[in-house]
């Protein structure tokens, strides 16, 4: 069965094209080229050899590689300083995928996952250490397992190491672990026609090879030149591939076109050439570019770069607020710090503005333009400026700066350490408020944008993909209950190609999917009713119904208890849906159930990992737990992977065993010359079937609720100068 690419955000892109795009951002804002390079598989290494090394955190890598019969697609993540995730399409060019009548002439396809785990880093002594094991939830195509160790010495970095299964196919020792245990002895078959399954019998089992080599710095400084001992004789390759090695000696040049695209090119088994494409950017250090297309802010008067004498809003007359004409005030908030007002209160001399943050995705530069406008028009009775922040009617949170402090910051008088300590974040609602100014809300919005997606690796074609237009309308009837539409009308497709059905044991929640891709050229992916609202202190709900996406209507609601500053949150969501009409109009099928899930998310404070854990029952009506692991970097890049078990077996499951996906998302704030707070979300599950399958809800109330984190609002607060 295909795998699932998705780019969930109003503007959809390949996902090449995004990291394209982040290279050439990279490129612009000069960052320090990466110290390593990668090799064949994508991995940190030298050409078909991993390394003890690792990328900086926050590294995002896309490596095509070819050597006869192999072509590799890599897409490596580095999540944390000692952890490297790759993940990987192979194309083998001499075997076919399937029978010519499903397939036609494609080449044979492969997925496969790898994970590298540094032990220790390098010390002056010491070396650096890892171990990990290549396709080791695939069909064990290229299963191997190493362990490495890496010492520079200059410009030359020294790899030394053990591995076994396909990269140490030439077994040059018995196994060194034999002496602990037998059964390390021999290695089952390399591989499972299954596929997905992490074969944990087959894990530093058997033979093992050595393998290493270096890596040269010359002192050109965009050419580094490698040389390998290969552990593989290629002898035993999978799918009945035997090749003649004329030497275990690979060689090759990596040039560095720039600080985002590398270039290797090179000899192995000593007489294949082989050629690598490299494209990385790091996530996590990347800083959003100038915001050209955002309105200036609004200068404030007695500054020393403030006109005089002062123009425009800094010359207006300050009042009281109970003077202030608020329908001029909730326009200039809305236009120049992107909040949608809805009232406006005092208490005290605290001003508080509460209203959903549309524009700007730094709580912190929101607050900062906010006090700008306010400070020029309110007289000195007030010296707090708050925004009460909401999101689809719900009151979060609230932050907090004091007026004096944060003029002083503007004029540089005072210092970040001091504004910090002029500055606060609070839950919503401590305190006793007089509204002065209430504002209804904008009952209708839309939009048209351009979509895409495809489904890489099936029997059809390596790629089948789809453009759309997409038109999008929201009409609120109030802040907490509101109408969402979705029409997708087709532009182009290669769908023509698509006529594979994949087996299944289970209902057909998902494997169905070709039909509804294919039925209909005009489609109504959502259509639903949803309301939202405060149960109690840290505690939010949400009720929805409708048609909740492509293949499911029904209706489902979804309780939160979210407490506030505190690491952890648990939530309920339970839904009734049916299976909709392959044409994804108001038709319904036959198939419904109910689905739901409780689900655990904890922020470990460990490098801002958060897990989230869940069990519930799935669309095919089978019980398991999906575990989600996620990365949050300080800009707001997020990497993560996710994986369920079901009481059904792989068996039943089918291909892959069981699902999972990895995704990773960027806000739109780090690539556009404008602010916004919307994100562009990429998620690859490697095959799409009907176990452990859940519903694509449009809305939950984690992500809803994800501004009562304080910390993007701490670790940014020097926004709010800009």
């Amino acid at each position: 069965m295909t795998a699932r690419l998705s780019w969930r955000s109003g503007c959809v892109m390949l996902p090449a094209s995004l990291l394209l795009s982040q290279c050439i951002v990279g490129a612009l804002h000069a960052q320090s080229a990466p110290g390593y390079t990668r090799n064949d598989y994508g991995e940190v290494g030298l050409i078909q050899t991993p390394t003890a090394r690792m990328a900086d955190e926050g590294d995002l890598a896309f490596t095509a590689s070819r050597t006869y019969p192999y072509t590799h697609y890599n897409l490596s993540l580095q999540p944390l300083p000692w952890i490297e995730g790759t993940f990987r399409y192979s194309s083998v060019s001499n075997r076919l995928y399937g029978p010519v009548g499903l397939s036609g002439h494609q080449s044979y396809k492969d997925k496969s996952i790898d994970l590298k785990l540094r032990l220790w880093d390098e010390t002056r002594w010491r070396p650096a250490v890892a171990v990990g094991g290549r396709d080791i939830g695939g069909t064990g195509l290229f299963g191997s397992e190493y362990v490495v160790a890496s010492k520079r010495f200059g410009p030359v970095d020294v790899t030394a190491g053990l591995a076994w299964g396909n990269m140490g196919a030439r077994g040059d020792i018995k196994s060194p672990l034999g002496w602990a245990w037998s059964g390390f002895d021999n290695r089952a078959g390399n591989t499972n026609q299954q596929g997905g399954e992490f074969n944990t019998l087959r894990y530093f089992r058997g033979p093992a090879a050595f393998i290493g080599g270096i890596e040269y710095q010359t002192p050109l400084d965009k050419l580094r030149l490698k040389v390998e001992l290969d552990g593989n004789n290629y002898k035993h390759e999978g799918l009945g591939n035997k090749f003649k090695q004329r030497s275990p000696i690979n060689v090759a040049a990596m040039y560095r076109v720039n600080d985002n695209v590398d270039l290797s090119l090179g000899f192995e088994r000593g007489d294949k050439v082989m050629a690598t494409l490299t494209l990385h950017t790091n996530l996590a250090k990347h800083f959003e570019p100038r915001k050209t297309d955002d309105p200036a802010p609004e200068p404030v008067r007695g500054l020393a770069t403030t006109p005089d004498p002062p123009q425009g809003a800094a010359a207006m007359e300050r009042k009281a607020p109970e003077q202030l004409d608020w329908d001029e005030l909730a326009k200039a908030l809305g236009q120049n710090a992107g909040i949608d007002v809805s009232s406006i209160g005092r208490r005290g001399s605290e001003l508080v503005v509460h209203g959903e943050p549309r524009a700007y995705f730094y709580p912190s530069r929101t607050l900062g333009r906010t006090a700008r406008i306010l400070d020029n028009r309110v007289d000195q009775s007030i010296d707090w400026f708050t925004v009460g922040e909401e999101n689809y009617g719900m009151p979060l949170a609230e932050q907090s700066i004091h007026r004096p402090r944060f003029i002083d910051a503007l004029d540089h008088r005072i210092d970040m350490q001091e504004l910090r300590r002029s500055a606060e974040q609070n839950p919503p609602g401590q305190q006793d408020e007089v509204t002065l100014y209430t504002k209804p809300p904008k009952r209708f919005d839309g939009g048209v944008s351009l979509g895409y997606q495809q489904s890489l690796g099936g029997p059809n074609a390596f790629v089948l993909y789809q453009f759309t237009a997409n038109g999008n309308a929201t009409y609120r009837f109030s802040r907490n209950l509101w109408w969402d539409g979705v029409v997708s009308a087709n532009l182009l497709n290669n769908y023509d190609k698509f006529t594979y059905t994949a087996p299944s044991l289970l209902p057909r929640v998902r494997t169905n999917i070709r039909q509804y891709l294919t039925t209909s050229d005009v489609t109504m992916p959502n259509f639903q009713l949803t309301g939202t609202k405060v149960l109690g202190p840290d505690l939010f709900g949400m009720a929805y119904g409708g048609m909740l996406e492509s293949m499911y209507a029904g209706v489902g609601g979804e309780v939160l208890y979210r407490p506030y500053g505190e690491r952890w949150a648990f939530g309920v969501d339970m839904n009734w849906v049916r299976q909709r009409g392959f044409r994804q109009d108001f038709a319904l099928r036959g198939y419904k159930t109910v689905t739901g899930n409780a689900t655990l998310y904890f922020n470990t404070g460990f490098h801002d990992v958060t897990i989230a854990a869940s069990v519930g029952r799935y669309l095919a009506k089978d019980y398991g737990v999906t575990v989600d692991v996620s990365r949050e970097f300080d800009n707001g890049v997020r990497m993560g992977a996710y994986a369920t078990i079901t009481n059904k077996s792989g068996t039943q499951t089918g291909e892959g065993s069981f699902d999972k996906g990895i995704y990773f998302s960027i806000p739109f704030d780090l690539l556009l010359p404008h602010s916004s707070r919307s994100r562009a979300s990429f998620m690859w599950e490697p095959l799409l079937r009907d176990g452990g399958a859940r519903l694509y809800r449009r809305y939950n109330l984690y992500d809803m609720t994800s501004d009562r984190d304080p910390d993007l609002f701490e670790k940014n607060l020097e926004k709010s100068l800009d």
